[in-house]
């Protein structure tokens, strides 16, 4: 439903006047009543350009700016009823979507980055269950190790890294399942693995 999103920003900007508030506000309102695609794709094709370059400004990644621009677009659609026109105009009203949607997907891809610097730290316990006859034998012996100093953790940091690490779960799961901030899971996750590792460095 969405239609493609115009690159050439200077040759669209020539064909529209610098307020076009009130016409602006008309289609989102027709939008809203009628769920009329045409004057969606009117609101679509005079924000899209000026949203993609917020976007590359704000993300530095083409990418990241097109998901951006459709996941906006996409929620003006949806919620075009939500705009109310006295109490601000539409560019106000949209990019305040957009700013929202990008502070969620940074949110996303810092919780994905630290998701992939704890499991670099992690010996893979799972390793445990597999045949001793696979597994080399320095192998076996780290990992018998790193089993006995978890059971050295306190009781709240053991039961997040184990449903982390062992259960395979997210720690947004963890958080959901043990009723407690996604903050505090990932903060006692960083504890347990800055802990085992000075466990395995005092020990040799």
């Amino acid at each position: 439903m969405l239609i493609g999103i115009p690159l050439d920003d200077k040759k669209h900007d020539a064909s529209k006047p610098k307020d076009c508030a009130a016409e602006m506000s008309a289609y989102l309102n027709t939008v809203a009543t009628d769920r009329c695609k045409v004057s969606f794709s009117k609101v679509f094709g005079y924000f899209a350009p000026r949203l993609r370059s917020y976007a590359l400004k704000q993300m530095g990644n083409e990418a990241l700016a097109m998901e951006l621009v459709q996941d906006t677009m996409s929620n003006v659609w949806q919620k075009a009823h939500l705009f109310n026109s006295e109490k601000g105009s539409p560019s106000t009203w949209i990019f305040t979507i957009a700013r929202n949607i990008r502070f969620d997907m940074l949110r996303k891809l810092q919780n994905r980055k630290e998701d992939v610097c704890s499991d670099d730290m992690w010996p893979i316990l799972c390793e445990q269950t597999a045949d001793a006859n696979e597994v080399p034998l320095d192998e076996q012996i780290t990992l018998e190790e790193v089993g006995q100093y978890f059971n050295n953790l306190p009781i709240k940091q053991k039961a997040v890294v184990e449903a982390i690490y062992i259960d395979g779960k997210s720690q947004q799961e963890v958080a959901d399942e043990l009723a407690i901030p996604l903050g505090t899971v990932k903060s006692r996750t960083r504890l347990a693995l800055q802990r085992l590792k000075e466990m395995l460095k005092e020990h040799g």
